[in-house]
């Protein structure tokens, strides 16, 4: 039983609740992960829905392009759907929306300029007009009403992407505060800081849950302010002699932004490279996020300028086999080749996956002899995300009653829900929650109550959702093991043929021993008047238990029988 003479004390809003009168949160993707983040608020026939993310394939998932979440219990409740809300511009926030948008009615969409300005060029990308998408922009203090039963208050917290935004959801059980991915640096580069005196003040009236980003929870102290990066990369371009080529992330505006003040300031010139960074960088300019102190340069336009008056801005920064960096790397670049003498910088940390990736650009630039500056080595990176000293501070600031640690793994939710628990005033329950989980949340309840179907959805080339986990599992056979395909001619003489890739190098004689104990099988089957797909799958079982007891290898057997 919870002490109603408590909460009053603490702050926490305690109006008397109707019978059955609850808040359903439903993450469909972000939590326990990072990556394909939305979520969906549940009051009686309304629904409210923030961010519509995408997230990239592991390196076992062969062949997907990206990984959007699913949105069946959106699609089965399309009609409670009142409004949607976008926190900032990465992909990993408003990737998937080209993809789920069009699959769902049109209803308002709010955001920040920056986020939507990058959210009508995704959308223009796939063909979806404007005119299907109700886009509404918002500052970063505005307040709006989303049916009857949601307020929202959008709140500056600084990241890596400016116009970035938690919120506060007015609902009729309490308050929600969502922190949205935040680090609470000191000098960002915009110079506008994160609103905390709101959230303090919001915390005195009564938070009765906070959402926050745990994905720096694990992490001691503080995180890097962007202005050291932004030090850190002009000392090390200042001692560079030769050509300058700097990977980072496409949508990492802020720093962009500051390497091409730097180049500016050391006399170099600035070549773009990259369609994703170039696309980053025209919106940006567009709305006034990005200042060119002179227009940047294509490589074309390079022309007579020295090595020390230029320096490069490139896509590659996760070791992309297509990247401008890697490309570069492989000399395979059509316009541009790296020498002794140029200097590369990667002013990123791989994600988790793709460290062998990136290791192995990193390699190859060693070997042509380029200088190559990352970190740790070089303090030239820094997260977006906050550790545990900013996200001890936020909690303390929010007093919340119920606590829901949120984009991180199982690893990084637990952790921040420890921090939690080591603070003065500790949540009084706190959640793990994973995508699916429906979340009850009312004044004096805070529980999972069933689930709703979440994951993920393959895109694959033009194909979104034809391949799943089981096509995946004959990519992952046929590339550990090889395909070998069977194909039986009946008449007017039974023979069979045999193709094989990835499975052995030509052997004349194993492949003569394969076709004689299909063909065995097949003439077998024939005699004694069996089905033919009865024929088929005694050759198929035949020819897999000799491979296996000659070869030890389980290819991947494809028989055909062609009467």
């Amino acid at each position: 039983m919870t002490n109603p003479a408590k909460d009053a004390q603490a702050g926490v809003a305690t109006a008397p609740a109707a019978a059955e009168q609850f808040l359903e949160i439903i993450p469909l993707g972000g939590m326990g992960e990072i990556g394909k983040n939305i979520t969906a608020y549940r009051f009686q026939d309304e629904i409210m829905v923030v961010d519509g993310g995408l997230a990239f394939p592991d390196p076992h998932q062969l062949g997907v392009d990206l990984i959007i979440p699913r949105i069946d219990y959106l699609q089965q409740h399309a009609g409670l759907i009142k409004g949607w809300i976008l926190t900032h511009g990465h992909e990993d926030h408003i990737g998937g929306l080209p993809y789920i948008l069009p699959r769902l009615p049109r209803v308002p969409v709010y955001g920040a300029p920056l986020t939507l300005g990058l959210v009508r060029e995704k959308l223009s990308e796939f063909g979806v007009r404007e005119s299907d998408v109700d886009l509404r922009e918002v500052d970063l203090n505005a307040k709006i009403r989303i049916g009857r039963h949601f307020g929202v208050e959008f709140i500056r917290m600084t990241h890596s992407i400016p116009d970035n935004a938690g919120y506060i959801l007015t609902t009729p059980v309490g308050r929600v505060l969502h922190t949205g991915d935040f680090k609470l640096d000191e000098h960002p580069s915009d110079g506008k800081l994160s609103d905390l005196g709101r959230i303090e003040q919001v915390g005195r009236e009564g938070v009765l849950l906070l959402i926050s980003d745990s994905t720096n929870a694990e992490r001691p102290g503080r995180t890097m302010s962007e202005a050291e990066v932004a030090k850190n990369l002009e000392d090390v371009i200042a001692r560079c002699r030769g050509r300058v080529f700097m990977t980072t992330f496409a949508s990492n505006i802020h720093r962009i932004g500051n390497v091409i003040q730097i180049a500016h300031r050391l006399g170099r010139r600035v070549v773009m490279e990259g369609r994703s960074m170039l696309k980053y960088a025209q919106v940006a300019q567009q709305l006034g996020y990005m200042d060119l102190p002179e227009p940047l340069l294509s490589s074309e336009e390079v022309g007579d300028l020295q090595d020390p008056q230029v320096l490069y801005v490139c896509t590659g920064s996760q070791g992309q086999p297509m990247s401008v960096l890697s490309r570069l790397a492989f000399g395979n670049h059509a316009k541009i080749a790296l020498k002794r003498g140029d200097s590369v910088i990667l002013s990123s940390n791989p994600i988790p996956g793709n460290e062998e990736a990136v290791n192995l650009v990193i390699n190859r630039l060693y070997e042509i002899g380029v200088d190559v500056y990352y970190p740790p080595t070089y303090r030239v990176h820094a997260s977006g995300h906050g550790s545990q000293e900013e996200l001890a501070t936020v909690l303390n600031l929010a007093r919340p009653k119920y606590f829901l640690p949120w984009h991180g793994e199982p690893r990084h939710q637990i952790n921040h829900a420890r921090l939690a628990q080591t603070l003065p005033r500790p949540p009084r329950r706190t959640l793990i929650a994973r995508n699916g989980d429906v979340v009850r949340l009312g004044p004096d309840e805070f529980r999972v109550t069933g689930t709703v179907p979440a994951g993920g959805v393959y895109v694959d080339g033009l194909g979104v959702g034809d391949v799943g986990d089981d096509v995946l599992l004959d990519r992952a056979n046929m590339s550990q093991e090889g395909i070998l395909i069977m194909t039986a001619v009946l008449h007017p003489t039974p023979h069979v043929e045999i193709v094989s890739r990835g499975f052995v190098r030509p052997n004349r004689d194993l492949d003569g021993q394969i076709r004689r104990v299909a063909l065995d099988a097949v003439e077998t089957g024939m005699r004694e008047k069996k089905r033919l797909e009865d024929v088929r799958d005694d050759m198929y079982g035949a020819v897999r238990r000799f491979v296996r007891k000659v070869t030890g290898r389980n290819p991947v057997l494809i028989p055909l029988i062609v009467d």
